[in-house]
């Protein structure tokens, strides 16, 4: 009995990775095929333009891509350090699966449960704890670099935002985080167990995993700026950091799939270059490129590790697979 429900168990696990691998073959290709937002013809007249016809600019490109990675997968191997020690390869493999697992979930959330299946049963809240933390540096320094970002354009934005009224949203919102710990017994409770996992990992990791978010960020946003200067856009560099930060952060708080990634991206970087004058293709241009390299080409290689992960048994399932 044992051995046919792990067949079929099998069966399941397979269809599984066929319908991961298959959903992002998908919409990768229908991304690439049918963009509502930019004409193939165009984008492609655009890209023989500027980026085909120069390879050094094309190896600049990938080269920013596999930066941005490598730094992921130490950060990710610095964080899973804490509890076990795995190695590049296996951090590269959790790192890039996750991502082409992730691809049809809202926010990346299937990239919590993807890495956490390379894990045993007793391990796996702490993997997802530490993805956690991975994400929430990464957010960070988003909203870091995004504040400052929009410190500087806040007279240029084609709406209103203050100081003051980002001072009340931000006093509104941790104190009803405030309150709704202090009140609720579950939130105490909650709180406790959050603060004895963070306390767990050591502050080296801490400080690690905010220094390759930090140098990540700085990596894909100067990928931006390189596109900018290498599609001839009329903007110097003190003046478009600022928006490609805002960007970002606007983009990170809009909920959206993977798939969707450059259409969030898209809309928020047209408003805001739009304001200097920059065109709308250009922009969608650039922001397709970025999709393209930094999501949909390690997605491909991800998918892989999805269609040739197998999941190790223990030898007391081994035991118990034999007796029955």
């Amino acid at each position: 009995m044992y051995n046919i429900l792990q067949n079929y168990k099998s069966t399941f696990i397979l269809l599984v990775k066929f319908l991961l691998v298959g959903g992002a073959y998908f919409f990768i290709s229908q991304k690439i095929k049918n963009n509502d937002l930019i004409d193939n013809s165009e984008f492609l007249s655009v890209l023989s333009g500027r980026i085909f016809d120069k390879p050094f600019a094309l190896f600049l490109i990938f080269l920013f891509t596999f930066f941005n990675w490598l730094l992921e997968i130490i950060k990710w191997q610095t964080l899973v350090s804490s509890i076990k020690k795995i190695s590049f390869y296996e951090a590269l493999e959790q790192s890039l699966s996750s991502l082409t697992a992730s691809l049809l979930t809202p926010n990346r959330i299937g990239e919590y449960g993807a890495k956490a299946i390379y894990y045993s049963k007793n391990e796996r809240y702490k993997i997802l704890f530490l993805n956690f933390i991975g994400n929430f540096n990464q957010m960070f320094v988003t909203v870091l670099f995004g504040l400052f970002g929009l410190l500087f354009l806040i007279n240029f934005l084609p709406f209103s935002i203050t100081f003051t009224n980002l001072q009340i949203f931000g006093s509104i919102a941790i104190s009803i985080l405030i309150l709704l710990f202090s009140l609720n017994k579950f939130g105490k409770k909650y709180l406790q167990k959050i603060m004895t996992k963070i306390r767990a990992i050591k502050a080296k990791i801490y400080f690690q995993t905010f220094y390759y978010s930090f140098f990540r960020y700085l990596i894909f946003s100067h990928q931006f700026y390189f596109l900018l200067f290498l599609f001839g856009a009329d903007l110097d560099y003190f003046s478009a950091m600022p928006i490609i930060f805002t960007m970002y952060l606007f983009a990170s708080v809009i909920p959206s799939f993977v798939v969707f990634d450059w259409l969030i991206k898209g809309s928020v970087a047209i408003s805001l270059f739009s304001v200097f004058h920059i065109s709308e293709m250009l922009i969608l241009s650039i922001t397709s490129i970025m999709w393209m390299a930094n999501f949909a080409l390690p997605s491909l290689i991800g998918s892989y590790f999805v269609l040739t992960f197998t999941k190790t048994v223990s030898p007391k399932l081994k035991e118990n697979t034999i007796s029955s």
